[in-house]
């Protein structure tokens, strides 16, 4: 917890010293340590649930009395707090005795607290640190990282702890590629799952390492994807496999839809009147065809597949592969779910049947394309407008569409599927 300081009116404040990568903090304010702010078991702890290791000072010479002593109090009981002393108070209140105080508080926190030789003092159950640096200080009070991962800040991480003994981990990748990472998590005795954001599917990753009070799980993140990683089970045995793979067997590919797709496009919306063949999957912008070109809105895709037999043990995904920005999949009419982030794919087996299966997609774009395309018209024949436009006829277009390869897969296969051209 970042205090942010008394000496002016302020909402936030600064990391000072920077925190490592592999923790989370919050700012706080006087009102808040005073008000609410107690210890329980060696950890500052919040009304609401919320603990925190170290209390941080800002890097200021002023504290007012009262507060001083609420934190007095907290070290007593247990707190860690880091920074520098105090040597008088902000406020005009009760001179010159309120400085006075500050500096007797301050001295017997602080004590000889020297930053080039002795760092740290204990005082009561808790201890003063100054002149450490977070990674210095985590190490001396023997606190690992809550989620450790690269360094690069690729990987953004949140935390949330339930009072049943979950712990839900949320990691985001925040590139545009691939990431396989393998995060050590605060995390002893339980076994991680793998929560999809977008879908709510979940299921048990067996690839971990429990060791040293912390638990790494090998994960592959898509570019930009999100997943939920969730402790909420004793693990019944240690993992022997830290390989990503055994957390993400390899689907086997039973059909490739990316083929001979009917697309039709709404005609209010400038596309064409017809349904168009698309013999492959493609990007729109690629069209010589305005009305493809430059088309913003819904655009249905059409398909079909023949399945000989299902085998009721087994799951079958379909996978559109990319596709800007959102869609939609149904399955013999039935709405399978939507997509509009990696990875880009559904289960799909309660709504497949044997013998001949359709697909359906709705592909839907914003409508950049379509101010760009109609800045190429003379006025009256344009549909769109807006006030501030940061496009011109010559601006690059947004790639949009359905790009596939578009595939029906299992991990372990479904009997014979077949594809019809």
């Amino acid at each position: 917890a970042y205090f942010i300081g008394e000496d002016t009116p302020k909402m936030t404040g600064i990391t000072d010293p920077p925190l490592p990568i592999g923790y989370q903090y919050d700012y706080i304010n006087a009102e808040v340590i005073e008000r609410d702010m107690t210890v329980k078991n060696g950890l500052l702890t919040l009304p609401h649930g919320t603990q925190y290791r170290i209390l941080v000072l800002p890097q200021l010479e002023t504290m007012r009395p009262g507060l001083l002593k609420k934190i007095r109090q907290l070290v007593q009981a247990g707190a860690v707090v880091m920074g520098p002393a105090p040597r008088r108070s902000p406020s005009l209140q009760n001179q010159p005795e309120a400085d006075k105080e500050v500096e007797r508080i301050a001295d017997e926190l602080w004590g000889d607290i020297d930053e080039k030789s002795a760092k740290f003092r204990f005082f009561g159950k808790g201890t003063v640190i100054n002149g450490m640096n977070m990674e210095e200080a985590m190490a001396f009070i023997k606190c690992v990282p809550d989620c450790k991962l690269p360094k690069d800040n690729s990987i953004h991480y949140g935390h949330r702890a339930l009072k049943n003994g979950t712990e839900i981990y949320f990691i985001s990748n925040q590139t545009n590629k691939e990431q396989i990472i393998t995060p050590e998590f605060r995390v002893k005795g339980m076994q991680p799952e793998l929560w999809e954001p977008t879908t709510g599917y979940t299921r048990l990753l067996p690839a971990f390492d429990d060791k040293n009070g912390v638990t790494a799980v090998p994960l592959k993140l898509a570019p930009f994807e999100s997943a939920f990683i969730v402790f909420r089970h004793k693990s019944g045995e240690k993992a022997t496999s830290y390989n990503p793979e055994a957390n993400y067997p390899a689907t086997q590919l039973v059909a490739d839809l990316s083929r001979n797709w009917t697309v039709t496009f709404d005609p209010l919306r400038g596309g064409p009147s017809e349904p168009v063949r698309f013999d492959s999957l493609k990007d729109w912008t690629t069209f010589s065809d305005n009305a493809i070109k430059y088309y913003s809105g819904t655009a249905i895709y059409e398909n079909h597949f023949t399945i000989d037999s299902l085998w009721n043990t087994h799951e079958i995904t379909i996978d559109l592969g990319k596709l800007t920005a959102m869609g939609k999949v149904y399955i013999n009419d039935s709405y399978a779910g939507g997509v509009w982030t990696y990875p880009y794919r559904l289960k799909i087996t309660p709504f497949l049947k044997k013998g001949t299966n359709t697909v359906k997609i709705e592909i839907v774009n914003n409508w950049m394309n379509r101010l760009i395309g109609d800045l190429n018209l003379p006025q009256s024949q344009r549909t769109t407008w807006c006030f501030v436009n940061p496009y011109n006829k010559d601006s690059t277009l947004q790639p949009s569409g359905l790009f596939g390869p578009v595939t029906l897969c299992t991990s372990c296969g479904i009997g014979n599927i077949h594809y019809n051209h």
